[in-house]
């Protein structure tokens, strides 16, 4: 749903962690003693240009930070050395697999030993590399998104909140085409494609924030999506476009029902 400017300006406070509330508060005269809520209550009425710009200013800081560490250029360097994407272990069942497939089976230890060799170093090592290149591959695409012009990004996730665009808060989502649909569908009518990423959420991670979702499908070959997510010019520029030419209204909000319960996100696609 839209919120108010006084819960936006709100929401942007809640996403600074206390030292930084204490630096804007200083950086602009004012009082920076006391708890996080009791800076809040002393910033709430500052312009929130001041908010953005500070906001902007440490994120920067942030990404440079973490340039020191590897260029951008050399992390896609190394994201371009994976040669195949798959994740060997279901996400998040490492455990429940170790102990059906190997521990509870296996009675004598040469054959447990064997086994691990032969298969479970496999399917780790697919996972973590799978696990790695997701990870940078989403730090390199939402580090582009978060200093767009009409982006504020969030220095610390408060109630799901990732960024703020056109004065709105979003939950920034980096997704696959889902297996069932075909890429005609989902250009046809991409609403219904994020009623149904709604929908069939894990329901551990259930969340009915407002979302922005980024879907990489290859047209030519939907198994191979995952180089898409690597291809860094292309994503960039449909990225920024995306995010010149679009504004969000009351007509970006969607139903969906989840557990037998309607509810009321919004979403940008």
């Amino acid at each position: 749903m839209l919120v108010s400017k006084k819960e936006l300006i709100n929401l942007k406070l809640n996403s600074l962690r206390t030292q930084e509330l204490r630096e804007l508060a200083e950086s602009l005269g004012i009082d920076s003693k006391g708890k996080a809520s009791d800076l809040i209550k002393r910033l709430i009425d500052i312009p929130e240009e001041k908010i953005d710009e500070f906001i902007k200013l440490k994120y920067r800081e942030y990404v440079e930070k973490r340039r020191r560490l590897i260029s951008d250029e050399e992390l896609k360097q190394e994201l371009m050395k994976v040669k195949e994407f798959k994740w060997g272990v279901v996400q998040g069942q490492l455990d429940q697999k170790i102990q059906t497939e190997y521990v509870r089976r296996f009675v004598r230890y040469n054959d447990l030993i064997e086994r691990v060799k032969s298969k479970l170093h496999d399917d780790i090592t697919h996972y973590v590399i799978a696990t790695w290149f997701n990870h940078w591959t989403t730090v390199l695409i939402e580090d582009h998104i978060s200093q767009h012009p009409r982006v504020v990004p969030t220095l610390k996730k408060y109630k799901g909140i990732d960024i703020f665009f056109d004065n709105q808060p979003f939950d920034l989502k980096i997704t696959y085409l889902p297996k069932n649909y075909t890429l005609d569908e989902a250009l046809r009518n991409p609403k219904e494609l994020i009623i149904w990423l709604y929908e069939n959420q894990g329901s551990q991670r259930f969340g009915a924030d407002n979302r922005i979702f980024v879907v990489l499908a290859s047209k030519n070959n939907l198994e191979e999506s995952w180089k898409l997510k690597r291809d860094f010019e292309f994503i960039f520029n449909e990225i920024d476009r995306f995010f010149d030419q679009s504004s969000v209204s009351a007509e970006d909000e969607i139903v969906f029902t989840f557990n037998k319960k309607l509810i009321l996100p919004f979403l940008k696609f």
